[in-house]
């Protein structure tokens, strides 16, 4: 359907004479998002044109502008941090709209994270839904086969009371249940497992949710597809779904608070539709194989503007577009709607005149439409045309490059405090703990997703005996047929250490990315990052960003891992309360066999039990403390050289078969993992914390201390594990119980039934 009869008109907006209140008041109606001082910069920029924008210019810039699409507040913090960090076993083949990284001589693995919170907030299902659709496209548009996806959720309590509510906002179980069914059914019916995820509950989250997700594929090397036009003569293809109403103002939303009167602004959440999106990646990917494909980039956040302006700009050429040419879902749009609108499925390819036709046959054959919109020529301007008439006529580098801002920050200090609760119940909380939120097993919430479609998930997100399943650390996919190599993939994050210390939580999340893929046998090779945070213009929040990136980059450049892609989401604020600083990562390794892989589960009686680094008593963000009500601003402390050398040596005694199985230490300490390793073996064991030095036995037991794994030791393969790896025997696999005892004293004595129990109960009242 293209616009008939009389097309739409295109209308000037009076900006010249305009003083600051009409620069306001064109900003609100319009739904520009952005500040006065930006709207004045417009107004400058057209005065020294001498004429008025269009709406589809004033339209264009707001979306090139936004917080978005020109991470204006950003920019400077990650090139600061996080860029540029050198590599020591990643070899980066490209960064562009995904990051891509060697996998082995002829093939590159392609992934990226990043948010789709405030779309969820105001649709669940929906704005889940297409934000895996988005994350899908970022893989596919450098030409590589999507094979896994994660999942990272934040939300508010699943208990929390309806008359807390603030006006406009949604109780975090339907918010839940909405999200987890978008992602379902999306990653189900295009075809694409989903392997791993987080899903994490905290009341900061009640008025703002976050949802991630992340997508991992992989390209030949001689297949590999840039997001850059830079040569003229290209034709503009546009692949894939019709463009409507749906999505307009997707970025500029993303780049407000939220408030009661977010649930308005509907339009600006997209509709996924996953049965164009299988067929699509099909028709993408023989293109591809047949070499007809210059430049390609998908339409996501900012729509064809984001797509035309930022791929030509790059490459150093220009752009003209005719909006007639593109095939909509709805009469009567606008031209200002067709350029902005962020309507699903779509993917816009560069292609060479004389591979139309080939093109053509290709969509033909996989039922996608397609059309011809444009082409890229000489020079650096962006020229719009309506059914003939120019309607935009401007510099690509004012629209595209945006604006860029210095933002003040200020560190919080933090005042050291730890309190002292009275001994507790051993038994008790262990079993509380099992039972909460955040460690309880999210089974109800996995089983949902398939996760071994596509037959290359080696290692599942549940692992241990068939119907005995417990938490894994990271899943193993197996990317290619005819190798044994692997790839294993984690995601990780820790907004309760955050909101006491940015700097400390950001290392404390790249340890535990590290802990959890060496957990399985994996060498870390490469992070991508989704940087979740409130409103920039507050100083306290570009506070907490500066320390989170440091935090980061400090961790990161000393492994040398690098970060090869990312996203920031700012602006996660609602009545006066922001998220805390939630950067999520999404970790890979590289497994050089993955029938080396190994899993958390318990496998053998008799054998022995290890703990791998040092147990401190620093229980700022803890999930014990949290659950007795005690206070904390000792976060644990990452020692990186540690890391560093408890990573290699615990790969080393992998290598030469010595581990039978392995858990990181992170939420909920030693006595947690030590149960959920018992879980999936179906068999306790007998624990002597003694060795661990004079503290208290709930540190012992419950400290989220860094850098820490337990590891199951063959009986026979004792002696050479203690000369790889620097660590103290803890105790034996068997029996039916986990019994753990400080010295002489009995701490707790339960059944692997009851710890089972309590650990499936967490979400049962809930959902079942």
């Amino acid at each position: 359907m293209r616009a008939r009869g009389i097309a739409p008109k295109v209308y000037e907006i009076e900006i010249l004479n305009a003083s600051e209140k009409d620069l306001k008041e064109i900003n609100e109606s319009l739904g520009l998002a952005l500040s006065l001082e930006e709207m004045k910069k417009l107004q400058e920029f057209f005065v020294s044109l001498r004429r008025n924008p269009t709406d589809i210019e004033i339209h264009a810039i707001a979306q090139g502008w936004s917080e978005h699409c020109s991470y204006k507040s950003s920019k400077p913090v990650l090139r600061k941090y996080i860029f540029g960090i050198p590599s020591k076993h990643a070899l980066i083949v490209m960064q562009d709209d995904a990051g891509v990284v060697e996998f082995n001589e002829d093939y590159a693995y392609v992934f990226k994270i990043e948010s789709h919170n405030h779309p969820s907030a105001v649709e669940p299902y929906g704005g889940a839904a297409t934000g895996v659709g988005g994350i899908i496209r970022d893989v596919l548009n450098m030409g590589a086969k999507p094979i896994a996806l994660v999942d990272p959720l934040f939300f508010g309590p699943p208990d929390y009371p309806y008359e807390k509510l603030n006006p406009g906002i949604k109780h975090p179980l339907y918010l839940m249940q909405g999200v987890i069914a978008g992602i379902r059914d999306y990653g189900n019916r295009v075809g694409i497992p989903t392997v791993a995820g987080i899903t994490y509950f905290h009341e900061d989250f009640v008025n703002n949710i976050l949802v991630n997700a992340g997508c991992l594929g992989i390209v030949r090397k001689d297949k590999i597809v840039r997001s850059v036009v830079s040569k003229a003569g290209l034709k503009f293809v546009l692949m894939g779904g019709r463009t409507g109403r749906d999505g307009i103002h997707g970025v500029n939303f993303a780049s407000k608070i939220l408030s009661e009167k977010s649930e308005e602004e509907r339009q600006a959440v997209q509709l996924g539709n996953p049965i164009i999106k299988e067929p699509l990646i099909h028709a993408i990917l023989e293109a591809n194989d047949a070499g007809i494909i210059k430049g390609m980039k998908d339409l996501g956040g900012g729509g064809l503007g984001s797509v035309i302006g930022e791929m030509c700009h790059t490459g150093g050429v220009g752009a003209e577009v005719h909006l007639d040419k593109v095939l909509l879902k709805e009469k009567d749009m606008a031209p200002w709607e067709i350029w902005v609108s962020e309507s699903q499925e779509r993917m816009l390819l560069a292609v060479e005149e004389k591979d139309i036709e080939k093109l053509r046959e290709i969509c033909d054959k996989w039922d996608i439409e397609m059309s011809i919109i444009g082409q890229s020529v000489e020079g650096d301007y962006l020229d719009i045309y309506w059914y003939g008439k120019r309607i935009v006529h401007l510099p690509l580098e004012f629209v595209t490059a945006g604006v860029e801002y210095e933002r003040p920050y200020k560190i919080k200090k933090i005042e050291k405090m730890q309190e002292i609760p009275t001994e507790p119940n051993y038994r008790n909380v262990l079993l509380s703990l099992l039972s909460s939120y955040n460690i309880g097993s999210k089974e109800w919430i996995i089983r949902q997703y398939d996760h071994e479609v596509q037959g290359r998930t080696v290692l599942k997100p549940l692992q241990g005996i068939i119907n005995h399943e417990t938490h894994g650390d990271a899943a193993i996919i197996k990317p290619l047929k005819d190798s044994w190599k692997g790839l294993a993939i984690t995601t990780v994050a820790n907004p309760q250490m955050g909101k006491i210390d940015a700097y400390q939580s950001a290392l404390y999340t790249v340890d535990e990315a590290i802990r959890n893929l060496v957990a399985v046998g994996a060498r870390p090779h490469s992070f991508s990052d989704g940087l979740n945070f409130g409103n920039p213009e507050r100083e306290e929040i570009m506070g907490e960003f500066h320390e989170a990136c440091r935090g980061l980059g400090d961790a990161a450049r000393f492994l040398g891992i690098p970060y090869v892609s990312g996203n920031v989401s700012f602006y996660n604020e609602a009545f006066g309360k922001n998220i805390p600083p939630t950067p999520v990562l999404m970790a890979v390794g590289i497994i050089g066999d993955i029938r080396k892989a190994i899993s958390t589960d318990f496998k053998k009686e008799g054998n022995s039990i290890y703990l791998v680094g040092e147990t401190k008593e620093e229980m700022g963000g803890s999930e014990y403390y949290k659950l007795i009500g005690a206070k904390s601003t000792i976060v644990p402390k990452v020692n990186l050289k540690e890391l560093k050398d408890r990573m290699e040596e615990i790969l080393k005694a992998m290598n030469e078969n010595l581990i039978a199985s392995c858990h990181d230490v992170s939420h909920g300490g030693l006595a947690v993992a030590l149960a959920e390793m018992s879980i999936g073996g179906k068999m306790g064991a007998e624990i002597d914390l003694s060795s661990m030095g004079f503290m208290r036995a709930d540190f012992k037991l419950f400290s989220e201390s860094p850098t820490r794994w337990i590891c199951e030791v063959k009986k026979e393969e004792e002696e050479e594990f203690e000369k790889i790896v620097k660590a103290r025997k803890i105790g034996l696999v068997g029996g039916e119980n986990l019994k753990i005892r400080d010295g002489n004293r009995w701490l707790f004595n339960i059944h692997t039934n009851i710890l089972r129990e309590s650990w499936r109960s967490a979400l049962k009242d809930y959902l079942g």
